[in-house]
């Protein structure tokens, strides 16, 4: 018989663990990573929320500002055009005054054509017989009007406005029109002064010589050549010779053709 005695085991020698108990902790910190993720991704969607928000806010304002700055420019369109067209009439307005010389007049004034020009002005003198043809044929159907426009490249351009008006405070503008147009190769394109030239021009007219050369220093015939020319300039007229029909400025070739056919078309509306 052996007198050794048996040892119980150590709880640490041979004894398995109770299971689960590590376990239990990596679980728990499995659900807090996957709540962790779930708030964040919550977070994320709520400011992406948010970011649309102020998007869709922003955009408004823009809309908004971008609105009042068309119905500003409309405004602002209209205000200009109105001013345009009230220009315009204005301009149109200009073209022919109650007191504007006529050479040829109609009953029912329904044509009015106006011609600016220079007496000395080479290109008046070449569509002279044009608008004396022109005159003849439509004579009582239109309203023919002359305004003075003189050029300053032209040194006599003034000196033959002068005398045409002082004709006409004795009823001879067109006696002293013609006159101009018809001799202007004899003292056109001269650098000396033609004053006495003209003043002769008026003898020959009949006229009272010593009332003309004081209506020719009036400073107020000066001062009517000077509004005609205004009055031109304010149409658009800039050179010589320049006609408007029924106050749209002519812009086709100055012939008898054209000038013919502008009138023809206005007379037939």
């Amino acid at each position: 018989m052996s007198n050794k005695t048996s040892r119980r085991p150590k709880p640490s020698e041979g004894t398995a663990r109770p299971a689960g108990g590590p376990k239990r902790s990596g679980s728990a910190n499995a659900r807090n990573a996957t709540a962790a993720a779930r708030s964040r991704k919550a977070g994320g969607k709520a400011a992406k929320a948010i970011r649309n928000q102020g998007m869709s806010t922003n955009m408004k304002v823009t809309l908004a500002l971008l609105g009042v700055v068309l119905v500003g420019l409309g405004a602002l369109f209209v205000v200009v055009q109105r001013g345009s067209d009230d220009a315009r009439a204005a301009a149109a307005e200009r073209v022919v005054r109650d007191d504007s010389h006529r050479l040829s007049v109609a009953a029912d004034g329904r044509v009015t054509v106006v011609e600016f020009l220079d007496f000395e002005c080479p290109s008046c003198a070449a569509v002279y017989p044009a608008v004396e043809q022109l005159r003849a044929e439509y004579d009582g159907r239109i309203d023919y009007v002359v305004r003075n426009y003189p050029l300053p490249m032209h040194a006599n351009a003034m000196n033959a406005a002068l005398a045409v008006e002082a004709a006409a405070r004795q009823d001879a503008f067109e006696g002293m029109y013609q006159k101009l147009f018809e001799t202007q190769r004899t003292w056109g394109n001269q650098s000396q002064d033609q004053a006495a030239t003209f003043e002769g021009y008026a003898r020959e007219l009949g006229l009272d010589v010593d009332r003309y050369r004081a209506d020719v220093a009036d400073p107020a015939t000066a001062a009517r050549v000077d509004t005609d020319r205004e009055d031109g300039s304010a149409a658009g007229v800039t050179g010589t010779p320049t006609f408007f029909v029924n106050g749209e400025r002519f812009d086709g070739q100055p012939t008898y053709a054209g000038l013919k056919a502008a009138v023809d078309a206005a007379l037939a509306e």
